[in-house]
Formats: C-alpha cells, sequence, structure tokens
C-alpha cells in the first residue's frame, strides 16, 4: 500500500512539476549530444582513420552492417549492463538468433542506447507541431517512448530465437532420418555431417549451416564432442541437446553410431506422434472459443433476429393503438 501511495505521489508531482520535464529533456538531449560527439570524434580520430585503412588494405570490403558495427561500438557503453551474467545471457540469445560476430553484442546494445535516447527526442520534435499538449503528457509520452526503446530491442531478440528455433526444430526430423541412413551406409560421423548439410542446405538452410560449422570446427582441430556441445549452445533445442548428448555418450564408452542414431530416431518419431496426438486432443477445447465469440452470435441473429423485428413491429403497432 504505502509502494503505491509513493507511486501515486510521484506522478503527482510529475504532472505538475515541469523543472523535472525540462530537467529530463535536458538530460536526454546531453545523452544525443554526447552520442553525436562520440560518433564525430571516433570518424575524425586520425589513429582510429589510420587503423581503419591499414585494416582495409588487408581485409576484403567491410559489409554495411560491419560498417554499422563499427559506428554504432562507442554508443554501447551507454546501455550496456555492468553485470556478467546479463551479457552472457543476451550473447547467448545472439548466438541463439543466429548473429555469432564478435561485435553483435555492442552493435545490439549500440542500437538499444539509439532508441533509448532517440524516441523521446522524436516526441519533443512531434510536440514542437502541437503546443497544445500540456507539459505533463508530454513527460508521460517520452517516458514511454524511452521505455519502448528499452524493450523494443529485447522483445525483437526474443522473437528472432523463437523464429529461428522453429526452422531448427522443422528440419531436425530430416536430418536425423539421413543422418540414420548415411551412418548406416558405412560413413563416418564428419562426412556424414558433411553430406546432411549439403542435401539439407536448400530445404533447410539454418540447420544445414550449422551441421556445415560442426563439420568445419571438426576439421580445424576441435574435438568432435566440443563441436557437438557448441552445435546444442547455438541452437538452444532440447531435441538437438538430446542428441548430442547421445552421440557424445555414444563416442566416450565406443559403441556403436549407428544404433545410438537409430534407436534415438525412432524414440523421437513416437514423441512426435505423441506430440501430435496432443494437439489434436485439445483442438475441442480450443474451438470453444471460436464457436461461442464467433459462430453463436450469427446464428442467433439469423434464428432468433426475424423473430425479435416481428415482435418490435408488433409492441409498436399496440402502442400505435394506444
Amino acid at each position: 500500500m504505502g509502494t503505491v501511495l509513493s507511486s501515486l505521489k510521484l506522478l503527482t508531482t510529475l504532472q505538475n512539476g515541469p523543472l523535472i520535464f525540462v530537467a529530463l529533456a535536458a538530460a536526454a538531449v546531453f545523452a544525443f549530444s554526447y552520442g553525436i560527439f562520440v560518433l564525430v570524434t571516433g570518424a575524425t580520430d586520425p589513429l582510429r582513420r589510420r587503423l581503419e585503412r591499414i585494416a582495409e588494405r588487408h581485409s576484403p570490403t567491410p559489409s554495411l552492417g560491419a560498417k554499422l558495427a563499427a559506428r554504432l561500438r562507442p554508443l554501447a557503453g551507454l546501455a550496456l549492463p555492468r553485470r556478467e551474467g546479463e551479457r552472457s545471457r543476451v550473447s547467448q540469445l545472439l548466438l541463439q538468433a543466429g548473429y555469432r560476430s564478435a561485435t553483435s553484442l555492442s552493435t545490439y546494445y549500440g542500437i538499444k542506447a539509439v532508441l533509448i535516447t532517440g524516441l523521446p527526442l522524436c516526441v519533443v520534435a512531434v510536440w514542437l507541431f502541437y503546443p497544445r499538449m500540456s507539459t505533463g503528457h508530454l513527460l508521460y509520452y517520452m517516458i514511454a517512448a524511452g521505455v519502448a526503446g528499452f524493450l523494443i530491442p529485447s522483445i525483437w531478440l526474443d522473437r528472432r530465437v523463437l523464429t529461428r528455433q522453429r526452422a531448427l526444430r522443422a528440419g531436425f526430423p530430416d536430418v536425423l532420418d539421413l543422418l540414420v541412413v548415411c551412418v548406416e551406409a558405412g560413413l563416418g560421423l564428419a562426412p556424414a555431417l558433411q553430406r546432411v548439410a549439403d542435401e539439407i542446405v536448400v530445404s533447410h538452410p539454418e540447420l544445414g549451416a550449422e551441421l556445415a560449422l560442426v563439420n568445419a570446427e571438426m576439421r580445424a582441430g576441435v574435438e568432435r564432442a566440443q563441436a557437438l556441445k557448441d552445435l546444442a549452445e547455438r541452437t538452444g533445442l532440447a531435441d538437438i541437446r538430446g542428441l548430442v548428448a547421445l552421440m557424445v555418450q555414444t563416442m566416450r564408452f565406443g559403441t556403436s553410431i549407428a544404433d545410438a542414431l537409430r534407436i534415438y530416431a525412432e524414440e523421437f518419431r513416437d514423441k512426435r506422434t505423441q506430440a501430435a496426438e496432443e494437439a489434436a486432443a485439445k483442438i475441442g477445447t480450443k474451438m470453444i472459443f471460436p464457436l461461442v465469440l464467433c459462430l453463436f452470435p450469427s446464428f442467433f441473429l439469423i434464428a432468433i433476429g426475424p423473430a425479435v423485428l416481428r415482435l418490435i413491429t408488433v409492441f409498436e403497432g399496440m402502442m400505435r393503438h394506444h
């Protein structure tokens, strides 16, 4: 109760305190100006320009994303969290979203800093064309814009992870069946992964690229167990994590990979069948809400509507006679 009262007092103070609005607007303008200053000084720094020329001389032409990451890197410090756990969590989400670049974390927080400072300034710019808006409403809109700038990158990142995991999950059954066929045909683990990656890259490019990366890590000297564990970390899927755990255990104890993959494929097929049956059993319950909200009103309107109109006409006639 005390927290609610204090929040109400704070809102009342914000509504009736133009000085707080001026202070917040000044802070937003200062943050935006500081970001512009950092970008300008970073672009005109002779040492930085010299290093960039040397890097361009010994490397291919950087892409637009690399240039954007280089420009946003100085702004990342404005929104970068101090806790290592939060940064590692966001790095894991970026990895699962498909962004494996070393600059992805700084680019993400740089975009967040631009949105946090830029959206409130956009609200102020719009307010210049609508001067009748009160200071309290403008302050609320600025705070809402700042909160939106803070939340939009996180929401987008979560949706990106879910979309990519959905695509990986859709291609995993085909990959598992092809992997069983290749291993039973006599191929080793690395050639089987490469063959499956080449075959699946057209229909499921995300999963094909992940398998090709696993094979590339094995060729580069990374242990097979570690390369498979990295695959599970990059995808974040429980199905792939279970397959990786099974293959690592099989390689550790020296048992047959083909037998283990065949057993896992059968269990996974049974799991998919049970999931499909469970989803089918839920259809009846899920159809109640569309029927009640959409079909039944239309049915009652058609069935009872003419009778209601007839009754209204009869009652109007009786009222006229009286």
